[in-house]
Parts: C-alpha cells; structure tokens; sequence
C-alpha cells in the first residue's frame, strides 16, 4: 500500500496540519516511511512530524517537539486496535501558539486518516 499522505486538512491561526501513514511491522519500516515522506521538501520543512505505531506488541512513537503528540497518536492507534501501521501528524507552525487547541488538531488528523483508509474499522473505536 505504501505511503499514504492527506495534505492540508486543517488550518488555525496560520499553522497547517497533515496527516500520513502506511504499514509498518518494525522500526526500521517506520523509520523508512518517515524517511519517504521527509523525502518532500514541504515535508521535510515541517515543524513537526509527529508519529506513533504499535509494531507488534509494542509501542513507539516520537513528538518530534509536538510535547504529547506521539502519546495522542500511540492511544488512539490503540484505541483502534490498528497494529503494524504507523500514522504521522504533521505541522507547520503558524506563528500563533494553538494552546490546547493543537491536541484537537492531532486527534481530528489521526480521525481523518483513520475514516479515509478504512483502518478505522478495525477496533472498538
């Protein structure tokens, strides 16, 4: 399936949020899909790629300067019960700080690729 990217799905105060994944059953195809999407300059230019996967049994993710993001990712992948897949958050900062606003813009892109892949169906939701 590869790489699957949904560009520009929400915007606040100037910052731009997209929302990515695809399988991934360890590390290394984790670390190989982050590096597919960072391959993009606008990705690449992202303030934050933030991503979270359960491989296997177990968890893994990474803020990447988004404090909490990773976790929010990691719980509703859970929540899902969506294993070996990763799902990336992305952010350009737009010069406004988004309060807690920025954790419902991580749980609505982490919905909006969840509803667009079909993956959301798997679990208890």
């Amino acid at each position: 399936m590869g790489l699957q990217v949904f560009d520009r799905i929400i915007s606040d105060r100037g910052s731009r949020y997209a929302v990515s994944g695809g399988a991934a059953r360890s590390r290394a195809e984790a670390a190989a899909l982050l590096a597919e999407l960072r391959r993009g300059k606008r990705f690449a230019r992202a303030t934050h790629n933030s991503w979270a996967a359960i491989l296997g049994d177990e968890p893994v993710r990474d803020d990447d300067g988004e404090a909490g993001a990773g976790a929010q990712i990691l719980q509703m992948l859970d929540r899902a019960g969506l294993r070996d897949h990763m799902v990336i958050v992305t952010r350009w900062y737009g010069g406004r700080p988004l309060g807690g606003d920025r954790f419902r813009h991580v749980a609505a892109a982490v919905r909006h690729y969840l509803r667009e892949t079909g993956l959301g169906d798997r679990g208890a939701g």
